[in-house]
């Protein structure tokens, strides 16, 4: 925290005053701090997480006047110095709380009303696969060495030879060519809620312009049965991109899992849970 008020005071001096407090999230990329009442500071924790605030700083307001609800508004840029070896952001802060993962049918429409809106921007130029730290938007047979790898990670887990079936069914449904703005990360900790409804989505490292099944695979991240039906129909969701949203969770829960076993608790569990959503919905 001292860091980030040391950088605040050194390159925007009229924030000085202002007091700073960590935020607690579940970030590996990213530390943040709430700036007073209407701004946020986040210092990259690596160097792989630089060029997504560049990424967000040079699109995000391009993109948020077509959106049905809030994002953070890229304020300032700020330069390594003191110690701090990476450029890093000030934008503006998003009041709400994290959304749970569930049923909750208010949510899945007013999902699937922002991932329309989003998928209906014009994508010209926008980053494509391999550019800005992109990879969500690349074909899904792009991941399979990864993937495969990943399996052998996951070795000992008893379904196992389940999870490489469900992969494989979704590899084997042939991409569309279709490319939209997609978010690429819609998961519980980028989705704020208040009173139950989509107030606001965070962290959009991830995006650019890729297969909108890409943010179909919120269907499970963040949802069970009905409530996943909900979004489905809320978004007239066709069965070869559905498929591919199946495989694009399958992705998120394997990596999670993967990773973060023995490492984050919480973050392995997350994986876990929608791998379990996957394999329940085949």
């Amino acid at each position: 925290m001292e860091l980030a008020r040391a950088l605040v005071a050194a390159q925007f001096p009229q924030w000085a005053g202002l007091p700073i407090r960590p935020v607690e999230a579940a970030s590996t990329d990213n530390a943040m701090y709430r700036l007073g009442e209407a701004l946020a500071v986040r210092l990259p924790r690596r160097e792989g997480a630089v060029t997504p605030i560049d990424k967000e700083h040079a699109w995000l307001a391009r993109l948020a006047p077509a959106l049905p609800c809030a994002t953070p508004a890229p304020v300032a840029m700020g330069a390594p110095e003191l110690g701090y070896p990476y450029p890093w952001g000030v934008v503006t802060w998003l009041d709400g709380e994290p959304a749970a993962s569930g049923d909750n049918p208010g949510l899945a429409r007013d999902l699937a009303r922002f991932v329309a809106a989003l998928h209906a921007i014009d994508p010209s130029g926008g980053p494509a696969p391999g550019a800005h730290n992109f990879w969500r938007g690349a074909p899904l047979a792009a991941f399979d060495p990864v993937m495969r790898q990943r399996f052998e990670w996951l070795a000992d887990v008893a379904d196992i030879a389940a999870i490489v079936a469900a992969w494989e069914r979704g590899l084997a449904v042939a991409p569309s060519g279709e490319r939209v703005w997609i978010h690429g990360d819609l998961k519980p900790a980028n989705l704020l809620v208040r009173d139950g409804r989509l107030s606001g989505v965070l962290d959009w490292s991830a995006a650019g312009v890729g297969d909108p099944a890409v943010d179909y695979a919120a269907a499970w991240t963040l949802f069970d049965g009905d409530t996943r039906t909900v979004f489905r129909a809320a978004l007239a969701i066709g069965e070869a991109a559905w498929a591919r949203g199946r495989a694009w969770a399958l992705v998120e829960g394997v990596f999670g899992l993967s990773y973060y076993r023995g490492r984050n608790d919480a973050l392995a569990d997350e994986g876990r849970q929608v791998i379990d959503r996957v394999l329940s919905s085949l």
